[in-house]
């Protein structure tokens, strides 16, 4: 709180303070240790151990940092320190380059380095750079006329004479204008106050300026009238402002040091040409003005036009510093000339200067156009001493045998070159020199030149080329876009219909994902946690598509062992009125979830429902009864309660259907289901087995126990079918929420206040990523009503991708809102849409959670009902069954409607798909 006073900070570029010496070679010593530990196989979890143990970091916070520096080390080859210095170069979208020097010795010597460097650079190719110093970097943004050799930037600068360098820098950084009002105000030779007012910054500026043109010409004159080096002033303000920018705001002596260190092989110098870059560099390319060693305001960077890429993808980081191989091929493709006819054979002649017979004889029709333009007297063939001769056009002729005579000339052999490589891809010394007949001294000289000039550059480009390469400027920055076109392209959002056939997978419909045996069954169940779905379609629609050789018994031993309990969440709160609701009894289509018994307390503490339900006598009954005595067998119901089999039956419908009671066993919900009148039919003793099932199957039937929202570990929580009496009274157990319908596009109701306890709302994410692998707003229109919504659970998620457990992004293209993934499920999507389309089918029923007919995908609802289906061909929908009547949303033949008709209908085809491709129904 400024506590009224008038601003006293400057309106134009200052600095900020540098960090000190001993933090510098703290941050650079934790670098070095790190380094050290990721060399290996295990090195990522030596290093994370080492964090934890030894400094004392937390897991989420040494992990984050291990995996930062273990993808900045793939790229770089080494972390920076104060032993190892890196380098790297890489391209901008803009066509230029950004140089970037690592160095972690605090902004005072990177600030020293930075000035100098574009002092240097400015002197050898009479271009002002744009630069900027940060605490561990410092940037040069080239444009498209710097080229040479990285490692010759190392030694630019000499311990000799490089004091005298920075001092030509400094005067035209905005660092010396700064410090030279700070002392001319300080020396009172700057008025602070005229005529009793504090005389306004803009006007200070402008009197500083005055002052200096008075004490120091140089500085201020047109530098048309300046030859050679500006001449220092002896004078007292000049002398303190020399000292303070070489002293205090920078490190002269340190950076000198550090020279000297360099030029006596005391430290270890890496350069790296990478086609984007690294994760170091994003910190000094996106640096605030205070780092800038010129003027250039924030908007006219160069390096704006570097297009930072998500190097946190494991996919898009870990081959940061390859070339493509595939960009190489396709720009060596591109680059060679297209021949058709005699005319073009001739420009291609005229833009490669010349071409050997065995690149001729290598394309079809080449010798045949090569022989008619020698006829026609507009090409020669010269021989050159080797074996292979060259083709010529006649006005290159001269310059071509200049090259070749007994004493070349080098401005021949730089012509020739410059032709030469702008037909090719990156070449090798000797390779250039062999296609000529020319000696390596001669094109290494001639390359050097074309260096100088900004027209070729040097480098290892070609992926396991060991030897030093050379490539025409222009061609090696299309290799670099198309290799980060490539990664890129790997990344970039899937389609809807992609995004469907990854869910046919994910969640196992398709035939090649299905799983077989009774242990798969829990992984199934653990996909489809807390969906609702309706009871009969549990076992008629949803487990048998996802377990083809499904059997009920898998079920019901899952849940006698007490790993999953199925139950109704939120019932009584959908039945009745607002006012008074009345309990009904159990249907096919009443909604059911399958949960893991661990988890039961946590989601029946979703709801915040707990309104009266209105029972009938003999459901209040049996619900007394079990709340005195516990849970119970079914003949010990009937003879505590008195009740005649069907009554007792038709009261456990009742209490199942308002979420207050089930059973040890799936089998108590198939046998309520079931009519007693057919549980003796023929039919029904096929499909069960020996028997159908009733409900003795059923084990013990219990009250569903309640929980509350807890904060720690769900793993201690209590389950569904207990023993234990609720603490609540009979008649007001059952939650209830809803004399409101859901709302449209998961909004919250009224009448339902934000859960925000952090770990029940984890949980619940972690669910729905678990069923989706992708999640966004659009696929919570298909859950249940009493789930969190968007806007509750969309902080979580933020929190979940901030520890690195999911990853934020664009996945799914087309729709809006953030999209999040967990991270198993970013190598499949990007699988899938490399995968061709094969035609293949997959019917969904009506109640499963990847109808999404109407919500994520353009169409009518197609209402969630056990006998409804949508058929999907390579994940579009093209045929809908909805109330027993077929409709086509595709334009398709006869014969295919008839065979999509009965996929609809549960008929598989005769072996095979309209594709030739096994049916999955």
């Amino acid at each position: 709180d400024a506590h009224g006073m008038p601003p006293n900070l400057p309106f134009w570029l200052g600095e900020a303070p540098g960090r000190s010496d001993e933090w510098s070679i703290g941050v650079a010593r934790l670098r070095a240790e790190i380094d050290a530990r990721l060399d290996g196989a295990v090195g990522t979890a030596t290093a994370t151990d080492w964090l934890i143990d030894e400094v004392g970091l937390g897991t989420a916070a040494a992990t984050q940092i291990v995996d930062y520096l273990a993808r900045a080390r793939a790229a770089l080859g080494a972390l920076p320190s104060q032993d190892t210095l890196v380098m790297e170069r890489f391209f901008d979208e803009s066509g230029g380059m950004q140089l970037v020097i690592h160095s972690p010795f605090g902004s005072r010597i990177n600030r020293a380095w930075g000035l100098a460097l574009r002092k240097r650079f400015c002197r050898s190719f009479n271009f002002e750079l744009q630069a900027a110093a940060t605490e561990d970097a410092i940037v040069l943004s080239l444009s498209t006329s710097h080229s040479f050799a990285l490692d010759e930037v190392w030694r630019y600068l000499r311990s000799s004479s490089a004091e005298h360098l920075l001092i030509q820098a400094l005067l035209d950084a905005p660092l010396f204008n700064v410090r030279w009002r700070w002392n001319a105000t300080t020396a009172l030779a700057l008025p602070r106050f005229a005529g009793g007012r504090k005389v306004a910054p803009p006007l200070q500026r402008m009197r500083s300026d005055d002052l200096l043109a008075a004490v120091f010409p140089d500085q201020a004159a047109c530098l048309e009238n300046i030859s050679g080096e500006r001449e220092l002033p002896s004078h007292p303000l000049v002398d303190q402002t020399l000292d303070d920018c070489l002293h205090e705001a920078m490190d002269s002596e340190g950076w000198l040091a550090l020279l000297r260190r360099i030029e006596a092989g005391q430290v270890r110098l890496l350069a790296r040409d990478l086609p984007a870059p690294s994760p170091l560099a994003m910190e000094i390319l996106n640096a605030r003005p205070y780092a800038f060693l010129d003027d250039a305001p924030l908007e006219e960077r160069r390096t704006q036009a570097v297009m930072n890429r998500r190097w946190t993808d494991p996919e898009s980081a870990d081959d940061l510093g390859a070339l493509d191989a595939d960009a190489i091929a396709a720009v060596r493709e591109e680059a060679w000339p297209e021949v058709r006819n005699t005319d073009e054979m001739h420009e291609a002649l005229m833009s490669l200067a010349c071409i050997t017979d065995a690149e001729a004889q290598a394309h079809d029709g080449w010798p045949d156009w090569l022989a008619a333009l020698a006829r026609s007297g507009r090409a020669a063939r010269v021989e050159t001493g080797a074996a292979d001769p060259l083709w010529v056009p006649i006005e290159r002729l001269a310059g071509v045998q200049a090259a070749y005579s007994e004493t070349p000339e080098d401005d021949a052999i730089v012509d020739l070159l410059r032709a030469r490589l702008s037909g090719f891809g990156p070449l090798s010394l000797p390779a250039i020199a062999q296609a000529l007949a020319l000696s390596q001294p001669s094109i290494a000289a001639g390359l050097a030149r074309l260096e100088a000039e900004g027209y070729v550059m040097r480098g290892h480009f070609t992926p396991g080329c060991p030897d030093e390469e050379w490539c025409e400027r222009h061609l090696l920055a299309r290799i670099h876009r198309y290799t980060i076109k490539r990664l890129r392209r790997d990344i970039e959002p899937v389609s809807r219909q992609d995004f469907m056939r990854f869910l046919f997978d994910w969640q196992h419909l398709s035939s090649d994902a299905q799983l077989q045996g009774p242990a798969a069954l829990a992984s199934v169940l653990a996909q489809l946690e807390g969906f609702e779905a309706a009871a009969g379609a549990w076992e008629s629609d949803l487990l048998p598509a996802r377990l083809p050789d499904y059997s009920p018994s898998w079920l019901d031993d899952a849940c006698r062992s007490g790993r999953v309990v199925w139950t109704r969440l939120g019932g009584s709160a959908r039945t009745g009125s607002a006012a008074s609701r009345t309990a009904t009894g159990l249907m096919r289509a009443t909604p059911i979830v399958l949960l893991p018994r661990r988890q039961v307390a946590i989601w029946q503490a979703l709801p915040d429902l707990d309104v009266p339900v209105a029972l009938s006598a003999r459901g209040q009954r049996v619900f007394d009864t079990l709340a005195r005595h516990g849970a119970m067998f079914i003949d010990e119901l009937l003879a505590d309660t008195r009740l005649l089999p069907t009554e007792l039956e038709n009261a456990l419908g009742e209490l199942v259907a308002t979420g207050h009671v089930n059973a040890d066993s799936f089998a108590g919900l198939r046998a309520l289901l079931l009519p007693a009148t057919k549980r003796t039919s023929p039919g029904k003793r096929r499909r069960y087995g020996a028997a159908p099932p009733t409900l003795e199957d059923a084990g013990r039937w219990a009250i569903v126990r309640r929980g509350a929202p807890v904060s720690g570990s769900t793993n201690e929580q209590t389950s569904g079918a207990t023993s234990e009496a609720p603490t609540a009274s009979p008649g007001t157990i059952a939650p209830a929420t809803s004399a409101n319908p859901r709302p449209a596009g998961n909004a919250v109701p009224p009448n339902r206040r934000p859960r925000t306890d952090p770990a029940l709302l984890e949980h619940i994410a972690m669910v729905l990523l678990r069923r989706y692998g992708v999640i966004f707003w659009r696929l919570l229109e298909r859950e249940a009503a009493w789930l969190p919504s968007w806007r509750e659970l969309l902080p979580v998620l933020h929190r979940l991708e901030a520890r690195g457990d999911i990853r934020g992004g664009r996945f799914v293209a087309g729709l809006s809102g953030e999209q999040f993934a967990l991270p198993d499920a970013i190598p499949l999507l990007r699988e899938l849409r490399r995968r061709p389309l094969d035609g293949s089918l997959v019917s969904v029923s009506g109640v499963d959670a990847l109808n999404l007919v109407g919500t994520m995908l353009p169409g009518d609802k197609v209402p969630a009902l056990s006998g409804n289906r949508v058929l999907f061909r390579d994940g579009v929908p093209v045929a809908t069954l909805v109330a027993g009547d077929v409709h086509y949303l595709a334009d398709l033949e006869p014969a295919v409607q008839e065979n999509a008709k009965r996929l609809l209908n549960g008929m598989s085809l005769p072996g095979m798909s309209l594709t030739g491709l096994p049916v999955q129904a």
